[in-house]
């Protein structure tokens, strides 16, 4: 094979490699039990089960993929951002004495 051959057979390669792009499954869920715990996208998903916990570095990874944040926030598995919602009123939380 001389030269010219070759760089074009190299193209030709690389054009028919880039039109398979390579797309990053998501998964759904984690979840291997029953019942399934709640999924990322429905309200109660802070009732999944924890997969793993990091009190230290303050983050837990709940079997539906969201990562719950202990400030409340939460990032979901799409990327999708969820702000801290942490309760309102406590000017009305009592301490003890």
């Amino acid at each position: 094979m001389n030269e010219a051959s070759s760089r074009t057979t190299d193209a030709t390669n690389a054009t028919a490699n880039s039109s398979h792009t390579t797309e990053r499954k998501i998964p759904t869920t984690m979840c291997q039990h029953q019942p399934l715990c709640p999924t990322a996208e429905s309200a109660d998903r802070e009732g999944a089960r924890l997969v793993a916990h990091h009190p230290e570095q303050g983050w837990s990874l709940l079997c539906n993929g969201v990562l719950l944040f202990e400030d409340t926030g939460e990032l979901l598995p799409d990327g999708q951002i969820i702000a801290p919602h942490r309760p309102l009123g406590t000017d009305k939380v009592m301490t003890a004495a």
